[in-house]
């Protein structure tokens, strides 16, 4: 029976303990939707962490625990939507890279870097919100959002630049890199405006169609590259 009872005993502690992490998994969760929503809206200098807190119905003692600073907030966000994104671009950069028809490896290519960017954050990482994120960080030019977005992205630009210089024969690598920075400035617009398509097209929801959005976005970025085919000086 004192067995019985240890194992009864070592059971209850264990459904605690578990029960516990899911709180705290749950909550830790929260903090980071709550930061992102009003850093989004608002910015990183605007929105404070007592602010966070509220937003995420917990105490502020609890935002410090689980991640000390705002700094460390703004790299939490970041990282669990860029590390899916980068995978995932590095999947189709891999796919691209076994395609032999030169044009259909650039368009590939091009693919490869803008679709992860509209996915949602619970498989690939992107996202309107996070990406009106981006967008607001990069305004800011605020000394911690860099260190951040340089971290996060610049590996994985390199990458595509050189993908995209091999891929277009005797091209000036830095007008790739001009161009590249036009295509993250139209992603941006795209993802963060939709209703001003509509008002041009005078079609309710035509903006959200992402599919179309993907389309003319890789045609009109692969007709700015393919221009640069010998441009090398």
């Amino acid at each position: 029976m004192v067995q019985v009872l240890q194992k009864l005993g070592q059971l209850n502690k264990s459904t605690t303990t578990s029960t516990s992490k899911r709180n705290a998994h749950s909550s830790s969760v929260a903090i980071l939707d709550a930061a992102e929503h009003l850093m989004s809206l608002r910015g990183y200098n605007s929105v404070s962490m007592r602010e966070i807190a509220k937003q995420a119905k917990v105490s502020l003692s609890s935002v410090t625990h689980f991640y000390g600073t705002k700094e460390n907030l703004l790299a939490a966000i970041y990282e669990r939507h860029t590390k899916p994104m980068n995978a995932r671009r590095v999947e189709l950069l891999n796919e691209a890279a076994r395609i032999s028809n030169p044009d259909e490896q650039l368009s590939a290519i091009v693919r490869a870097y803008i679709i992860p960017a509209f996915s949602s954050q619970t498989d690939s990482g992107g996202g309107a919100q996070f990406t009106r994120l981006r967008g607001i960080m990069s305004m800011e030019g605020h000394d911690v959002a860099k260190r951040i977005i340089a971290g996060s992205f610049d590996e994985i630009s390199n990458i595509f630049i050189d993908a995209i210089h091999h891929a277009v024969p005797n091209s000036d690598r830095v007008s790739i890199i001009w161009r590249a920075h036009f295509l993250l400035g139209s992603l941006y617009y795209t993802l963060v405006t939709p209703e001003r398509i509509d008002r041009l097209t005078g079609e309710d929801g035509a903006g959200s169609d992402h599919t179309r959005a993907v389309d003319e976005l890789v045609s009109a970025t692969v007709a700015s590259f393919k221009d640069l085919a010998g441009s090398a000086a």
